[in-house]
């Protein structure tokens, strides 16, 4: 990644952080906690997280331009929101189970050994 991708990655961000700030206050807070949601399990593909994080401040911001609360756009279990959102994409999560898969399968091999 070049100088100039870093730079412009950031410009990016900024605008799409602007973005949110410009929404109301309880669309602020949920996209905050989508974020931090996202940010431990959602997809491990950079672009596929901007992308989606994008989709939501797009459907936050008609969601708000219509005058709807933040839970008439997300439905009152946000978390399922969220998986929806990332259902058949590969995820951090996906990324842990199988490393403790493979180390779970590893320690069973060392213990074998030992007997």
């Amino acid at each position: 990644m070049s100088i100039r991708d870093l730079i412009e990655g950031k410009k990016a961000w900024r605008a799409h952080m602007a973005r949110v700030e410009a929404l109301p206050q309880d669309y602020q807070i949920v996209y905050k906690e989508l974020q931090k949601y996202l940010f431990k399990v959602g997809p491990v593909e950079l672009t596929e997280m901007t992308d989606l994080l994008a989709g939501i401040v797009d459907l936050f911001e008609e969601g708000a331009a219509v005058g709807k609360g933040v839970l008439e756009v997300t439905g009152r279990d946000v978390a399922t929101f969220c998986d929806d959102l990332i259902k058949g994409s590969k995820t951090h999560a996906d990324v842990f189970e199988a490393v403790d898969q493979e180390t779970g399968k590893a320690m069973k091999k060392a213990t074998e050994k030992d007997h």
